[in-house]
């Protein structure tokens, strides 16, 4: 007999293996994926396309993809919700996190804007007793307290941020928190359906307000360059990818393997508003966002040491931080 017989269980185990490490790697590259979406958002409003039209483009495309490399492989049962007034809800509250985040990268850095996002898994853990029917443990109010202050370091007075950037910041958290706890309570539908309920939201209720902003933008649009309409329609593709990237994560690796790296989302931030428009955090801001992320890979930690079935509620939210945009 050929040695290969006692070496086939090996390919297996390796390939076992090598999964949670591609899950991770998937992970990572979906937040650089989804950064370069919020720079080039950022980039579009500042050459003076309005909020709701950005938002458009960023929908449309994002559901146009998405339909065409799913609807082929999974077929229109794809499309069917087991629970569609909660997908709506879970749409909604997705669409509304673009409007609030993209409004806060108007007026903040994108490092600053995306370490206050870091807010929501935990506020969803300090709620979960109440909304999701979880234990309530005091670890969890220590974590979301703790990150709590490092937010109040980042946004301090004094640090250079715009008011207004702040509490937009501090509202998209909590929109974002609103879409983790609706994303439990999809968690028995495909998250390709979710994917495409998400865009369709957002889609409809755009395209129900292009007749009243539309006019008004035309001139802007006339006048973008080339480049300008480049990233205009790519932050639909990397809002697609990033996610379609995510779900393939989360198809290689748990969630509790995941979550720690979750935090990773504020280097690829980072480099890209260092890229783009050459802005650091300063040392005092690394503080604030050196606890938030501390925080959060804490009490993943101890949820994961609970158990996978006592630490649900941190692992759903973890899974769905970087696919809030």
């Amino acid at each position: 007999m050929p040695p290969a017989d006692h070496g086939r269980p090996q390919p297996a185990a390796s390939s076992a293996s090598r999964g949670p490490l591609v899950g991770i790697l998937l992970l990572v590259l979906s937040m650089w994926t989804l950064s370069c979406l919020d720079a080039s958002g950022k980039w579009v409003m500042n050459a003076g396309v309005p909020l709701l039209v950005l938002s458009w483009f960023r929908y449309v495309v994002h559901l146009v993809l998405v339909l065409a490399l799913v609807l082929p492989a999974r077929g229109v049962g794809v499309l069917r919700s087991k629970r569609p007034r909660e997908q709506l809800i879970r749409g909604g509250s997705m669409f509304l996190a673009t409007l609030m985040f993209f409004t806060t990268l108007s007026y903040i850095p994108q490092a600053e804007a995306t370490a206050i996002n870091f807010l929501a898994p935990l506020l969803v853990l300090s709620l979960a007793p109440w909304i999701l029917k979880e234990p309530a443990r005091l670890s969890r109010f220590v974590a979301a307290g703790i990150a709590f202050i490092g937010v109040i370091i980042v946004i301090r007075p004094g640090g250079g941020l715009h008011p207004m950037g702040t509490v937009f910041g501090l509202l998209t958290a909590c929109c974002f928190a609103a879409q983790f706890i609706a994303t439990r309570r999809v968690a028995g539908d495909d998250p390709f359906t979710s994917l495409i309920w998400s865009g369709a939201v957002g889609t409809a209720c755009l395209t129900l307000s292009l007749p009243f902003v539309l006019p008004a933008a035309l001139p802007v649009l006339q006048s973008l360059s080339a480049f300008d309409w480049f990233l205009l329609i790519s932050t639909g593709v990397t809002g697609g990818v990033g996610h379609l990237f995510q779900i393939a994560a989360y198809r290689r690796a748990p969630a509790s393997t995941l979550a720690p790296f979750i935090y990773l989302q504020i280097i690829s931030a980072t480099s890209v508003g260092w890229l783009v428009w050459g802005h650091f955090p300063d040392p005092l801001t690394w503080l604030g966002i050196a606890i938030i992320c501390a925080s959060g890979i804490g009490i993943g930690l101890v949820e994961w040491r609970r158990g996978p079935a006592r630490g649900a509620a941190p692992a759903a939210a973890a899974s769905a931080k970087t696919g809030a945009r």
